[in-house]
């Protein structure tokens, strides 16, 4: 096989960048349940083979199985058959975790998602916790089928704030991009 040397360097480059962040695993592609599930079952077997503690692993995989619920659900670029497409990145560096996604979101959807990050991140631990009850007692079903608990819910089990842009792409779409950090020693013994 014959590869130049061009895209030799680019996939050297590619591996460097993801060992110096602490990826573990980056996925570009569709996102289905079955993929959440194949995900979150690589993201545990890693995290136990380095001896992670379980109320870490729990955060962690909660904090996965959310953000690419979200993606599945409410990716503007939802195909004919009902699957999101996105870009999903795990990874760890120091004591934190975190999660990144990213999918487009189309232009008349942006206010309303930022509106709802700025509003999580900006709540205190009682708010958030009060949001959330409010949400399950009166929230409404989205036509995409999601009740809006998905943010307040990384942000109570994260304590830390929702890191987010929105990088215009055309006339139509920009596209989002989401930060969840799990820091393991804040939670190192915390039953969850």
């Amino acid at each position: 096989m014959n590869l130049n040397f061009n895209f030799i360097k680019s996939i050297s480059n590619i591996y460097d960048e993801m060992i110096e962040n602490g990826f573990s695993l980056v996925y570009l592609g569709e996102f289905s349940h079955e993929i959440t599930k194949m995900f979150t079952a690589m993201a545990e077997s890693d995290m136990e083979k380095h001896s992670e503690e379980r109320s870490v692993q729990r955060k962690v995989y909660h904090v996965m199985v959310e953000t690419l619920q979200n993606m599945n659900k409410h990716s503007d670029e939802i195909k004919d058959r009902k699957v999101g497409n996105g870009l999903f990145i795990i990874g760890k560096k120091f004591d934190t975790y975190y999660v990144i996604t990213s999918n487009r979101v189309a232009i008349r959807h942006k206010e309303k998602l930022e509106q709802s990050l700025i509003t999580v991140n900006n709540a205190t631990n009682e708010e958030l916790k009060e949001m959330y009850k409010k949400q399950i007692k009166e929230g409404q079903i989205s036509d995409k089928g999601g009740a809006g608990l998905g943010l307040i819910d990384i942000a109570r089990k994260t304590g830390e704030p929702l890191n987010f842009q929105f990088l215009p792409l055309d006339d139509e779409y920009y596209f989002f991009i989401l930060k969840v950090e799990i820091n393991a020693k804040k939670f190192a013994k915390d039953p969850f």
